[in-house]
């Protein structure tokens, strides 16, 4: 996954300054035939590697981009095409930062307290290609966070989509994504499911990751148990350390040479 990052940094929301306790993911869709991520995501003056962004992004001529005060949404992210017709996703708010995506649930709680959110950029919802791409950088997106962040996306409530937040109270009334992903014989509990088996299994590269020490197949364990002690693998956060076979097979031979 093409991951960029453009905070929206004149989007209202972001201005509130306002955070959260990262507790789950929701998945947006857009809700317009426009696949292009130059729509919503713009680098305005200040922006780090503004340029390089809107070479990948391209200009939005329309200005009706989400990097502007006024608006009364803001999410954490966008998957969708960048100017040269490439998936990417773009990180538009910090992780922590409490998102207006999910708006008022019937509950009087909202998904805005609890949920990292991203939008995938709709196209006219016939492109099976398209599908399958942005569904791959999708679960990608969401795998990562819920390793970030020890997430369970099999637990309940954890990785929603908008429509399934408003059957449980915490947003508003929309259908996303659910009118979109059984074109493609696709739900969202395919999509946790998927999550899972990324963030858990293989990766894209085809290597097998261990998620903790106990997942560490005994013949490597002494040797990252060793680096874990001296403080020299921290993993992504307490006791999630994401680590190849590869890595650990190295790290095996140089400690049996006694390198470590």
């Amino acid at each position: 996954m093409k991951l960029l990052e453009c905070i929206l940094t004149d989007n209202d929301c972001y201005k509130t300054k306002r955070t959260i306790n990262p507790q789950g993911v929701m998945v947006h869709s857009t809700g317009a035939d426009n696949p292009m991520l130059r729509r919503y995501v713009q680098p305005v003056g200040g922006t780090p590697g503004r340029e390089d962004l809107l070479a990948a992004l391209g200009a939005n001529p329309n200005g009706n981009h989400w990097n502007r005060p006024g608006l009364d949404v803001c999410v954490h992210g966008f998957v969708g095409k960048l100017a040269d017709g490439s998936i990417a996703a773009v990180q538009t708010l910090p992780w922590e930062h409490r998102g207006w995506h999910a708006g008022d649930g019937t509950s009087g709680k909202s998904a805005n307290d609890t949920h990292i959110s991203f939008e995938i950029c709709e196209d006219d919802l016939t492109g099976g290609e398209y599908f399958a791409q942005i569904y791959r950088a999708a679960v990608e997106l969401t795998a990562m966070l819920c390793r970030r962040y020890g997430l369970d996306p099999l637990a309940d409530g954890v990785v929603i989509c908008h429509s399934e937040g408003y059957r449980r109270g915490v947003a508003s009334g929309h259908a996303d994504v659910e009118h979109w992903f059984p074109r493609f014989g696709k739900s969202m509990d395919n999509f946790r499911r998927d999550v899972a088996a990324e963030r858990d299994g293989k990766e894209d590269d085809g290597m097998v990751y261990y998620r903790n020490l106990d997942d560490v197949p005994e013949y490597y364990r002494a040797a990252v148990e060793k680096l874990v002690e001296a403080g020299a693998l921290k993993g992504l956060e307490e006791g999630v350390l994401n680590v190849s076979e590869d890595f650990c097979r190295t790290m095996t031979v140089l400690d049996r040479l006694g390198k470590l």
